[in-house]
C-alpha cells in the first residue's frame, strides 16, 4: 500500500511557525512536568494529576470529558472548517519504582516515581492542545486529545475506548497518533519509526506444578516438584528457540520462581511465572499455546499435576503503513531530515496503545530524550530507578503532536 494516500495540509511556513511557538511554550511545559514528576500517581485512579492538568488546559476552547471508571481525561477542539477527526494520546501513570536520580524536582511520593516518561508525554499533549487552539482557523476537522490513565498494565486505552474516546468528536477518529520517550538508545531530538509491527505483544505465563511432599532424604517417598518446574523451564527455552522463526521472534523470560520453605523439605508446589513477548498475531497465538501444552506434558510425563494459565496483555502495537509514512514525512519536515531515522526493527517492550492501533489506523514514534551529560548507549533506560530525561525536548514534542493533527486535519 502506498505511503502517501493522503495529503500533508501543513505548509512548510506553517510548520517553522508552530515549531518557534512550541520554543516559546517550552518554559512552561517544563514547569508542569516537573510538577507532574514530584508528585506521581500510579494507575487508574490519578486525581491530582488529573487536575493538574485541567489547570493547564483551562481557558481553551475544548469540550471536555471525564473518565468515571479512571481519571481519564477526553478534550475536543473544533476545527473553523469540517473535516476528519483525528486522536493525539498521551499516558499519564506512573511505576511503583523508588527514583534514585538526585534531581531537585524528584519525586516526593515514596515508592512512585515517571521512569517511563509519562509526565513528559502529558505536558507534550497540553502543550500541542495550546499550539493547536491557537490555530483553530486552519483546522478543518477535530482533534481529540486522550489522557490516558492506566497504562502500565491496567488497560487504561480499552476502558476509554469502551467510554467513547474514539468517537468522542461525534464520528469515529480517522487516526491516533502518540509518541514515547526514551531516556537512552536514542540521542536527544531523534525521532524513530517504522510501518508494522513497532512494540511487542505482551503476555504473562504462570505454571504451578503440584507433587507430594515429604523428606529431603527420602525423595523417592515423595513426588519432587522442583525438578520438574526446573525442567519445563528449560524446555519453554528450547522451544523457542526450534519452534519459531528468527525472523518473527518470541520473548519468554521466567521472572520469578518460588518453592519450598526449608532445604530439607520436599515441598509439595513449586510455581514459576514468565513475560511472554511476540511481534505478530499468529506468533503470540502460536507461543502462548504451546508454552501451555509444554508445561502440562512434562508435569504429565513426571506424574505431576501443572496449573498453566495464560493472563492476556497488550496486543502487538502495529503502525498502518499509511499513518507511519505520514508521520515520518512530518517529522522530517518538522524537524530536519537528519533527525528521523527508520527502526530497523520492533521494540520489545509493550504498550496499551496497541490496543488504539487495533482500532483505527495508528501510527507511534519514540523520541530520544537522554539527557546531554549521558551517553544514550550506557545511560539508565525507561522504567530504571536511575532514568532520567531532558526537558529540552519538550517543545519539539509539542510541535511534533501539534503538526501531526494540523497536517492530517488542515
Amino acid at each position: 500500500m502506498s505511503t502517501d494516500l493522503h495529503p500533508d495540509h501543513a505548509a512548510p511556513d506553517d510548520l517553522a511557525d508552530l515549531r518557534r511557538a512550541a520554543g516559546a511554550l517550552r518554559p512552561a511545559l517544563v514547569e508542569l512536568r516537573r510538577d507532574l514528576h514530584r508528585h506521581p500517581e500510579i494507575g487508574l485512579d490519578l486525581p491530582r494529576t488529573r487536575a493538574r492538568l485541567l489547570t493547564a488546559l483551562d481557558g481553551l476552547p475544548l469540550e471536555i470529558a471525564l473518565g468515571e471508571r479512571l481519571s481519564s481525561v477526553t478534550a475536543v477542539l473544533r476545527g473553523a472548517r469540517p473535516g476528519p477527526a483525528v486522536l493525539l494520546r498521551a499516558d499519564l501513570d506512573a511505576l511503583p519504582v523508588q527514583e534514585d536520580t538526585g534531581l531537585p524536582y524528584a519525586s516526593e511520593l515514596p515508592g512512585a516515581m515517571h521512569a517511563c516518561g509519562h509526565d513528559l508525554h502529558a505536558a507534550a499533549l497540553v502543550g500541542a492542545a495550546r499550539l493547536l487552539a491557537e490555530r483553530r482557523e486552519q483546522l478543518a476537522g477535530s482533534v481529540v486529545f486522550m489522557f490516558q490513565p492506566g497504562e502500565e498494565g491496567d488497560g487504561g486505552a480499552a476502558l476509554m475506548i469502551e467510554d467513547g474516546v474514539l468517537d468522542a468528536a461525534g464520528g469515529r477518529v480517522a487516526a491516533a497518533y502518540a509518541l514515547h520517550v526514551a531516556s537512552a538508545q536514542l540521542p536527544a531530538g531523534t525521532v524513530g519509526g517504522r510501518p508494522g509491527p513497532i512494540m511487542a505483544a505482551s503476555d504473562t505465563l504462570r505454571v504451578v506444578v503440584r507433587g507430594r511432599g515429604g523428606h529431603g532424604s527420602s525423595p523417592h517417598l515423595a513426588l519432587d516438584p522442583v525438578p520438574v518446574a526446573c525442567e519445563a523451564v528449560l524446555a519453554l527455552q528450547t522451544m523457542v528457540t526450534r519452534q519459531f522463526d528468527a525472523f518473527d521472534p518470541v520473548v519468554l523470560t521466567v521472572g520469578t520462581f518460588h518453592a519450598g520453605t526449608a532445604e530439607n523439605v520436599v515441598p509439595d508446589r513449586a510455581e514459576f511465572a514468565a513475560t511472554v513477548r511476540s511481534f505478530s498475531p499468529a506468533a503470540r497465538a502460536q507461543v502462548l499455546d504451546r508454552a501451555v501444552r509444554v508445561a502440562r506434558g512434562i508435569g504429565e510425563a513426571h506424574g505431576c499435576q501443572v496449573e498453566a494459565t495464560v493472563e492476556p496483555g497488550y496486543p502487538v502495537t502495529v503502525n498502518d503503513p499509511v499513518e507511519a509514512g505520514y508521520a515520518e514525512r512530518t517529522a522530517r519536515r518538522l524537524l530536519g531530515a537528519d533527525r528521523y531515522f527508520d527502526m530497523p526493527r520492533p521494540l520489545a517492550g509493550s504498550e496499551d496503545f496497541g490496543v488504539l492501533a487495533g482500532h483505527v489506523p495508528a501510527a507511534y514514534l519514540v523520541l530520544g530524550a537522554c539527557p546531554p551529560d549521558a551517553d544514550p548507549f550506557t545511560a539508565p533506560y525507561n522504567h530504571s530507578a536511575q532514568a532520567r530525561f531532558d526537558d529540552d525536548v519538550l517543545g519539539d514534542a509539542a510541535a511534533l503532536l501539534a503538526a501531526l493533527a494540523l497536517g492530517r486535519t488542515g
